[in-house]
């Protein structure tokens, strides 16, 4: 008998919904563990090995951002994905502030749900970000997820890292978003419909902005792409 592919923990305090997803991973070979309740999800999730946690946002007893900032707290590598509501931005702008890697929206499609976990674990434990080099006058720490520049100092996500680190290393050419998915987020998919990039990019040019003003950094090429503002 095969093992499961992953150990997945989902949180969701809808009934049928919960069984439903746990139904349909089990379906496609992951091992699951189902909880509706927001503080067990988040006892479980600390005190377990899971490969990946899928959270719904309102929970019973603790919401699940707060979850999230645990977890990411305790594991910085675990593979989290937040379930919000249609067309909530905020939620999804919050959840990725919490430290998770994507978020699925209700109403969702299963080939949504099995793009975005297969990704999530395809990525767990990779940081491709994990590295240290001086662009535009920043210095981007990917080891400690800083980036420094004019006596000032802002904090990255890993993410964030990760795309800073994906544009610099192709800083001679537009990087499509397809592109981005594919290589930064792994997903098999990559024309799933989604605004994650979109989200990142403009959380990243306010970070930078921090540090260098309205100076051109991440430029956007319509229709393209995005490629970094050539050095001088």
């Amino acid at each position: 008998m095969e093992r499961p592919k992953a150990r997945i923990l989902v949180v969701e305090d809808d009934p049928a919904l919960l069984r439903g997803l746990v139904d349909v991973l089990v379906y496609n070979g992951y091992e699951v563990k189902g909880i509706e309740d927001g503080g067990q999800g988040l006892k479980a999730g600390l005190h377990e090995a899971f490969d990946l946690l899928l959270l719904d946002v309102m929970l019973p007893s603790l919401d699940g951002f707060s979850i999230c900032k645990e977890i990411r707290k305790k594991k910085p590598v675990q593979g989290i994905i937040m379930i919000t509501a249609k067309g909530a931005e905020d939620d999804i702008v919050t959840g990725f502030n919490a430290g998770a890697d994507d978020y699925i929206s209700k109403p969702f499609s299963l080939r949504e749900v099995m793009v975005r976990i297969e990704a999530v674990l395809r990525r767990t434990g990779k940081n491709p970000g994990d590295v240290e080099f001086t662009f535009h006058d920043i210095f981007f720490d990917g080891k400690n997820l800083v980036a420094q520049a004019n006596s000032k100092s802002i904090e990255l996500t890993r993410k964030e890292m990760d795309i800073i680190t994906y544009l610099h290393f192709h800083r001679d050419r537009i990087v499509s978003k397809k592109e981005l998915l594919t290589e930064v987020w792994h997903y098999a998919d990559a024309d799933i419909e989604t605004r994650t990039v979109d989200i990142h990019m403009l959380k990243l040019r306010k970070k930078i902005a921090q540090l260098i003003g309205d100076a051109p950094f991440i430029n956007t090429i319509r229709g393209e792409g995005y490629r970094l503002e050539p050095e001088k």
